[in-house]
């Protein structure tokens, strides 16, 4: 049995929800912003399926996902169908000159380790590094603004 842990953080971009949407769009880049994710692989037979891989302290983890869900400038919703269990959705929100990312995910760990671990620092890890993945997004997004096109 396992428990199921979510976070939700979001952050202001100053770049156009156009720009926004398909610099967060194209999944493989994602290795350029999220500290964990090691690689990103988009299957050549299935549009819609992407295998990821997550390295962080000697760990490595990997897992099949799925998009459920995908609206132009508003949301992508995904969940794994094997490997390690998640799920989640990035809500984009179109502020005219710049635009709110917000992303939510969960993820699946053992029972009674879940709630220590969550309790005692898993909780507060993963949040921290989501909000520094989604700072360093907007920076990306910022540089990729200000490319000439």
């Amino acid at each position: 049995m396992s428990d199921w842990l979510e976070h939700s953080v979001q952050i202001e971009v100053e770049t156009p929800i156009d720009q926004v949407w398909n610099l967060w769009s194209d999944l493989e880049q994602m290795p350029r912003w999220m500290k964990w994710i090691e690689s990103v692989s988009i299957l050549e037979d299935d549009p819609d399926l992407s295998r990821w891989k997550l390295a962080s302290g000697g760990f490595e983890f990997s897992w099949l996902s799925r998009i459920l869900k995908q609206v132009p400038h508003q949301i992508i919703q995904w969940e794994s169908v094997d490997g390690l269990p998640n799920r989640g959705a990035i809500r984009f929100y179109d502020r005219g000159n710049s635009s709110i990312v917000k992303m939510t995910i969960s993820y699946a760990i053992p029972g009674i380790l879940g709630k220590l671990m969550d309790n005692l620092f898993l909780g507060r890890v993963v949040e921290s590094t989501l909000e520094a993945d989604l700072e360093r997004f907007r920076q990306y997004a910022l540089q990729a603004s200000a490319q000439p096109q």
